[in-house]
């Protein structure tokens, strides 16, 4: 045998030692009075302590072998954040799973709220940038528009809203920047209908001030100025700051006054 061999098996040796090891520790000594009890202030303890495999061993334990316990489903939630808290891709969808399942088998448990709200948030993490794929993005709003019809009265409310006008957002952002890309190209009429989307879609974009500013210029390009003057205004009635405010005012004159001598 090569030292190199005798090394991996040796190496090998030690990885099955340590995971007989783990999983030795995440069982109960024998005779332990509420075992199940164990079980869940280890896994509390090692999820504060941001060692997501230890305590995903303890609150599996729970899960599978206690189905009665009382802290059964606050450990299916553990078992969530621990997949959360590692935010790998594989392991944001494993979260989502459990948070899902709990809201399966718990619909009315008093921690719903914090399962819907967890699940939303399994999807918000694995959001893309608004220039790529927007699956992720719409699966977050409908998680979060679920937490807000179901749970209203809830203290992760304004949170979620929080998130939830992120999500919003990013997928007017996507829209918004389709919208710019056939501005640029010159094809107005396209940019046109994708501007008119995303404020139908989102009034409260944040970052309406761009679209209202770029509508009205396809407008104005298509020799619409009369469709085109409420946008400007519009820019300038409900921002205070904004890059484009100086020169919406501009062009808010200068279609008044060509509009003014039409009218003569």
């Amino acid at each position: 045998m090569t030292s190199r061999h005798a090394i991996l098996c040796l190496w090998t040796v030690c990885l099955i030692t340590a995971a007989r090891c783990a999983d030795k520790a995440s069982v109960p000594p024998p005779g332990t009075s509420q075992a199940d009890k164990f079980l869940y202030d280890r896994a509390t303890a090692s999820l504060k302590d941001r060692k997501w495999l230890v305590a995903r061993d303890y609150f599996r334990q729970l899960v599978d072998n206690y189905p009665q316990s009382p802290f059964r489903p606050d450990a299916k939630l553990g078992l969530g954040d621990t997949y959360i808290g590692e935010n790998t891709a594989e392991a944001l969808v494993l979260g989502g799973n459990e948070f899902k399942e709990f809201l399966t088998f718990y619909p009315t448990h008093p921690r719903a709220d914090y399962a819907q709200y967890k699940l939303g948030l399994s999807h918000f993490a694995q959001m893309l940038s608004p220039d790529r794929d927007q699956t992720e993005t719409r699966a977050t709003l409908k998680e979060f528009e679920a937490f807000v019809a179901r749970f209203p009265n809830s203290t992760l409310l304004p949170e979620v809203k929080e998130k939830l006008r992120q999500t919003r957002d990013r997928l007017s952002e996507s829209q918004y920047r389709v919208g710019f890309f056939y501005f640029r190209s010159r094809w107005y009429l396209g940019a046109i209908d994708r501007f008119k989307q995303v404020l139908k879609d989102d009034p409260d974009y944040s970052f309406r001030d761009a679209v209202y500013f770029y509508l009205a210029e396809s407008l104005v390009k298509t020799e619409k100025q009369a469709e085109a003057l409420p946008y400007y205004q519009r820019l300038i009635d409900e921002f205070q700051k904004s890059e484009y405010l100086e020169r919406a005012r501009v062009k808010v004159d200068a279609l008044k006054t060509a509009m003014a001598k039409i009218g003569h």
